[in-house]
């Protein structure tokens, strides 16, 4: 028998991270034709610098920060509620079922930037909250309805046996859910989880609209100043890039540690 060989998810990122490096210096050598100066000296001064023996942040790396909190918070909301919806779509009851599905069939069906303007402009203003929380609660909202799915769909993955065996275990319903379906399900969404989590850190960036000092609105800035547009933009990218990268090598090592053969 053929015996394929896969790379592990370090190995993988590794490869992609020196495609993604070889694609930019292509992009530089070919910016020559454009007669682009190229002032890659700058950009670590907006990264990071040091002033009199203190070491300051620059303008990226403080919109960085900015990008991980919100980032860190909606992934944490989006989850609960994704729970608490999938739960309520698996239901019997006709009020919890048609509660969630208005709520992900409206969210779903509406751009996130809408979300995120009716949020910051209409619901913020009514509950005393400030830009930062309102595109907290726009992220989470638009990314809960999206895992939620995911979430009834492992559930409902689960064999019908396994309720029989739990049932007959003495089990309660939420005994059942948490130490036999769950577990089992948690292993089945993780990769399409992660897919959400990657789609949710760059989808960040359009909190920058409602005047949020993220990592892109950083970059747009710095490039209005100084016009340093590849630079700054390929650097953001890169930023990016190792974010969404670390999140998915986390996935594989947990799903790998926590699979059953």
């Amino acid at each position: 028998m053929l015996k394929i060989e896969t790379d592990t998810p370090v190995r993988e990122h590794i490869k992609f991270l020196a495609f993604t490096g070889v694609l930019v210096f292509t992009a530089a050598l070919s910016a020559g034709n454009l007669s682009y100066e190229w002032h890659w000296n700058r950009i670590p001064g907006y990264i990071i610098s040091v002033q009199n023996g203190s070491v300051i942040p620059g303008p990226l790396l403080k919109g960085l920060w900015v990008t991980i909190k919100i980032s860190i918070l909606s992934m944490i909301f989006a989850f609960i509620i994704a729970i608490v919806t999938a739960f309520f779509r698996l239901s019997s009851s006709f009020t919890s079922r048609f509660v969630s599905y208005w709520y992900i069939e409206t969210i779903r069906n509406t751009p996130l930037l809408i979300q995120i303007f009716f949020m910051y402009f209409v619901v913020a203003p009514i509950l005393g909250i400030n830009a930062f929380f309102s595109a907290v609660i726009a992220l989470s909202l638009f990314e809960g309805a999206y895992a939620s799915e995911i979430f009834r769909a492992g559930v409902l993955s689960i064999r019908k046996g396994q309720w029989e065996a739990a049932s007959s275990l003495g089990l309660t319903w939420v005994q059942s859910y948490r130490y036999v379906i769950l577990p089992q399900a948690f292993r089945r969404v993780l990769p399409p989880l992660t897919g959400q989590g990657v789609s949710l850190i760059k989808d960040t960036a359009l909190v920058s609209t409602v005047s949020i000092f993220d990592l892109t609105m950083e970059g747009q800035r710095i490039v209005s100043e100084t016009f340093l547009t590849f630079e700054v933009w390929f650097t953001v990218a890169f930023i990016y890039i190792i974010m969404t990268g670390s999140l998915s090598m986390f996935s594989a090592w947990l799903g790998k540690r926590y699979s059953v053969s």
